[in-house]
């Protein structure tokens, strides 16, 4: 797989060539310094996975991300950064990131490299652990257009907040089973592979 790597540290940029390039099937195709320069080379070499930092001068990894999937939906963002404030964490899944790790964890990064190559969404633990917290106003917000019904939307709510199915079953009154055949249908409808995904699609839709 093509991978574009942006970081605005040169040194940073070579290092992770180094690192991904140890794996066979990856190859570090070009990389670049700002947000500006990740969006010319990746209109120009349409890499499979665009690796980025965050926080850089001319344009930052945030908005060129968002240029890049409003005119490219199906572009596979990955952001590597060593900030895990909240609001990088609320835009990247609002913009529709495929992930979201910190640098401190190198050895994570080819994995989860080849996690969005799949098709999944990459979120480290520290921010996983994290979403609960972001927004404060749960709200109930509709997710009718995707095919949920009310019941199902509350299920969606309390696995964003980090509750098993035990804890679940006793909040909405439901045996485990019934939570446990609910989740399975949200999977379904909305494609997806586990809760953790659940819960990002539905911090990304609210």
């Amino acid at each position: 797989m093509n991978i574009l790597v942006i970081d605005d540290d040169k040194l940073v940029c070579a290092s992770l060539k180094t690192i991904l390039e140890t794996d066979p099937d990856i190859s570090v195709t070009a990389t670049g310094n700002n947000g500006k320069q990740a969006i010319e080379l990746f209109e120009k070499l349409q890499p499979d996975i665009l690796l980025m930092d965050i926080r850089m001068e001319i344009m930052t990894g945030l908005d060129a991300g968002e240029f890049l999937i409003k005119k490219y939906p199906n572009a596979r963002i990955l952001f590597l950064t060593t900030f895990s404030d909240d609001e990088y964490i609320i835009k990247a899944l609002r913009i529709g990131a495929k992930g979201y790790l910190l640098k401190q964890n190198f050895e994570s990064i080819v994995p989860a490299i080849k996690a969005v190559n799949t098709g999944q969404s990459v979120f480290g633990d520290e921010i996983i652990t994290k979403l609960p917290n972001l927004i404060q106003d749960e709200g109930r917000t509709s997710f009718s257009n995707f095919g949920l019904t009310e019941k199902e939307t509350e299920l969606l709510i309390q696995i964003s907040n980090g509750l098993s199915n035990k804890e679940i079953s006793e909040v909405l009154y439901l045996s485990e089973g019934t939570v446990r055949n609910y989740i399975s249908i949200m999977l379904e409808k909305l494609q997806l592979r586990d809760r953790t995904q659940l819960a990002v699609f539905y911090y990304k839709n609210k």
